[in-house]
């Protein structure tokens, strides 16, 4: 499974895919960006793709659209406004299990070979970037600032915000930080990391 965040589901929906409640979704691609038996990480739980088709928007059931968490098909169709030349996917959906990242950023109890394995992981970061050296630079960071914008971020590192934001992106990946409503902050892992990156 690829650790990925989604854009594919707003909060509500994702909801509504770990109670059982939803188990559609309508979207219009140029090109299908999933493929069934594929899972992404949304919001704070795993979604796995059980199926794809292509079908036409005007013959969206009723009963297709409450499962896709709508209350009727006008409603869905609305929502395909944008790309209209696009073709309409539909797409099976259900919940796997909890997004694994946040038990292991709660884990801050990190054996000598615990730490040796994520300085490695980030030396190897450091070494295949053409900035040079970052992750500690910008774990430093989000400790000392946590809560504050990408983009104040970036200005401080005189780096890009989407740049910034992938490279964070990645760190959250290992555990080492959340994202809050609102910027970043280390997680504790991350916290216990850093204490012990000598």
């Amino acid at each position: 499974m690829a650790i990925v965040e989604d854009v594919l589901l707003t909060a509500a929906v994702v909801r509504g895919v770990a109670d059982g409640t939803v188990d559609l979704a309508f979207r219009r691609w140029g090109h299908a960006r999933i493929r069934p038996g594929s899972s992404f990480i949304a919001q704070t739980h795993v979604i796995e793709v059980t199926s794809l088709e292509r079908v036409d928007p005007e013959r969206i059931s009723e009963q297709e659209a409450r499962r896709a968490g709508f209350d009727d098909a006008d409603a869905l169709r609305a929502t395909l406004c944008v790309n209209v030349h696009n073709p309409t996917y539909r797409i099976g959906l259900q919940c796997i299990g909890e997004d694994p990242r946040i038990a292991l950023r709660a884990d801050d109890n990190l054996s000598d070979d615990d730490v040796a394995e994520i300085r490695t992981r980030l030396d190897r970061m450091d070494a295949r970037s053409k900035r040079g050296q970052w992750t500690r630079e910008v774990l430093d960071l989000i400790g000392r600032r946590p809560g504050v914008v990408s983009t104040d971020l970036a200005a401080e590192l005189g780096r890009d915000r989407e740049g910034l934001k992938q490279d964070i992106t990645k760190l959250k990946t290992m555990g080492l930080t959340d994202s809050l409503v609102v910027g970043y902050e280390l997680s504790p892992r991350g916290v216990e990391f850093l204490r012990r990156d000598t």
